[in-house]
């Protein structure tokens, strides 16, 4: 049944009416039938259900409808019982259980309206507004940072093209902000749009000279969304971080494509997930889950086009669950031409893995083995005196810690164009271990490797004119003891971890930017540990202590007191 039937039964009720001589009992029963119905149409009419000149076409449609099936049942006489008397009509029967159905479908169908859109609501919003949801956080930092007498000074590190302007005096005192706000949009079943807009400085200078053309052109960092305080009140950059749509044609297929969180398995903590596991759609990741950053820094973001496959991941009794992971990333888009010979920049990856829960163990394990390959990284030297043919060769943005070399031929030592000696193919293996006997408090042990497959000391050596010897591999060893996720008050977690990341064992843009200046070619240790003060708020405090692993002499201890709030 629906509304238009009952407009119908309505509409041939009030023609038998008009036509025949009921008995006054009857013909009342059937008038306050017709004026209900009458009433109800009107108010759909006032609750905008349907508009007044549609109710006017069903009305009438209804009636003509009503009147040829009168004519048809006159046309076509049943036998009658007798001869009705005088102001006697007989009106046509209405079984009992079909004026039940008409009233139980009405009634469900008119509540059913009310509630979806919440009439005598003074609070009620459109329907599409419920497709958006929005969540945030906010860090405040306090940052020091010392460092070791022994450091060389930094006009010798600037020589050799590494990107560091102090290694002598204590930085006593930084006060820092993060601001994220994510916006998640439904768009229809199985299309989900991203969006996070954050807090990031992207008037730094740029690192590769004018690779650009004058004037120079910065890109910011895309490794730290921090602002630091001190800028004499001026406002705040707000950037977009992520944009992005995210397709699930099947449960266990997802692509995604745009300015997209990173799509790769990377060792989260506890049971959520932050990469390729993750079921939710967000965009601001849960307070106290951290992935392991030997490779890649908890802020970055990729530019291109994933797919994540993760089939049976809804299956709790499944003891194995494979995943894999694949994508494609521009780098640095270059527009060849007569005097621009450098190649377009590219990234690919892919993982395989799974996640395996063995019965009675209390015991979670994730295993992800990758191989990513970075496409026309390196640098490329201008042939001729004067030539600009490779400036693009060189990369938009560096850390610092990767082998380099002058690409420019100018004959002017002090404008250096300084780009990367040697090729970047790393094989990555990551493997988490979550125990959960004593939950709510797990403990969670992290290893993670990755060495560069893709070196070769001959082709440094012709592209360069440097004997390099090989540094290419680095591993990272972490044990978290705690809350997985810190949300209440008085919840806790803290970790700590050892890393030794040689020169050349990844690219050093992409790695995290806090330890000893970011980038590669350091090693040491973090310990860090986070406590709930209310809810979604809790503090953090973190003591690192690195150093370089080769090449100059240069030692930095750092403190960061974080103060964080999550919505």
């Amino acid at each position: 049944m629906n509304i238009r039937l009952i407009l119908t039964l309505a509409a041939m009720t009030a023609i038998f009416a008009g036509g025949a001589h009921a008995k006054p009992d009857e013909r009342e029963k059937v008038e306050v039938l017709y004026e209900t119905t009458l009433n109800l149409i009107r108010l759909l009419v006032e609750q905008g259900v349907i508009k007044q000149e549609v109710a006017d076409e069903m009305i009438k449609k209804a009636e003509l409808k009503a009147r040829a099936s009168l004519q048809q049942a006159q046309g076509n006489p049943q036998p009658a019982a007798g001869e009705p008397k005088k102001g006697e009509v007989r009106v046509p029967y209405i079984p009992e259980h079909v004026k039940k159905e008409i009233r139980d479908e009405l009634r469900q169908e008119v509540v059913g309206q009310a509630k979806q859109e919440r009439w005598g609501d003074v609070n009620a919003v459109p329907e599409w507004v419920n497709r958006f949801t929005m969540e945030g956080d906010i860090r405040l930092r306090e940052q020091a940072d010392f460092y070791a007498n022994t450091n060389a000074p930094a006009a010798n590190f600037q020589a050799n093209g590494q990107n560091i302007d102090n290694t002598t005096e204590d930085s006593l005192h930084r006060e820092r902000v993060r601001f994220r706000l994510g916006i998640n949009a439904n768009v229809t079943r199985g299309v989900d749009l991203g969006l996070r807009l954050t807090t990031g400085n992207i008037n730094d200078p740029p690192l590769t000279g004018d690779v650009l053309g004058p004037p120079p052109i910065s890109i910011g960092s895309p490794v730290s969304t921090l602002q630091t305080f001190g800028t004499f009140n001026s406002k705040f950059a707000i950037v977009v971080d992520q944009v992005y749509l995210k397709l699930k044609p099947l449960d266990w297929v997802t692509v995604s494509a745009g300015r997209i969180p990173n799509p790769f398995f990377v060792g989260t903590v506890g049971n959520i997930y932050t990469g390729t596991l993750r079921t939710g759609p967000h965009t601001v990741p849960t307070a106290g889950v951290v992935h392991t950053d030997l490779l890649w820094d908890v802020d970055l973001n990729f530019e291109g086009l994933a797919i994540n496959l993760h089939p049976w991941l809804k299956e709790e009794s499944r003891t194995v669950k494979p995943f894999l992971n694949a994508g494609v990333f521009p780098l640095q888009q270059i527009n060849q031409s007569e005097t621009v010979k450098a190649k377009d920049k590219w990234f690919f990856g892919a993982q395989a893995g799974l996640e395996w829960a063995p019965e009675n163990t209390d015991t979670k394990f994730r295993l992800g083995a990758a191989y990513y390959d970075y496409r026309n990284i390196n640098g490329v030297r201008n042939p001729n005196f004067g030539d600009t043919l490779f400036n693009q060769s060189a990369p938009l943005f560096r850390q610092k810690g990767n082998s380099l070399f002058n690409i420019d031929n100018d004959g002017d030592p002090t404008t250096n164009l300084w780009a990367l000696a040697a090729d970047y193919r790393l094989a990555n293996v990551t493997m988490v271990a979550d125990y959960s006997k004593f939950k709510p408090i797990h403990v969670i042990g992290t290893v993670d490797y990755v060495r560069n497959v893709g070196y070769d000391e001959n082709k440094i050596f012709a592209r360069s004119g440097q004997n390099i010897k090989p540094e290419i591999d680095a591993y990272q060893l972490r044990l978290t003891v705690g809350y997985p996720i810190i949300a209440e008050r008085h919840q806790w977690q803290v970790f700590g971890f050892y890393r030794r990341s040689e020169r050349d064992s990844m690219l050093d843009a992409f790695t995290d930017s806090n330890y000893l200046m970011g980038g590669t070619n350091h090693k040491g240790y973090t310990i860090q540990g986070l406590y709930g003060v209310a809810h979604n708020t809790w503090l953090g405090l973190r003591y690192m202590s690195y150093d370089q692993v080769s090449g100059l002499p240069l030692s930095i201890d750092s403190i960061n007191l974080d103060l964080n709030a999550r919505f």
